[in-house]
């Protein structure tokens, strides 16, 4: 417990979830940008003739 009271009061702690916070979205905004265009250029490969 004492743990989570640093981590949710501290400076440093504060700090520390923003990263993860951060790299979460990071990688999940990167995810879904990569299955979109891996989506578009399917759809564009079964277009042509």
């Amino acid at each position: 417990m004492h743990a989570l009271k640093e981590l949710f009061t501290s400076d440093v702690g504060l700090m520390s979830v923003a990263v993860i916070v951060a790299g979460l979205g990071i990688g999940v905004y990167l995810i879904r940008f990569a299955l979109q265009h891996m989506r578009d250029e399917e759809a564009l490969l079964r277009r042509r003739p």
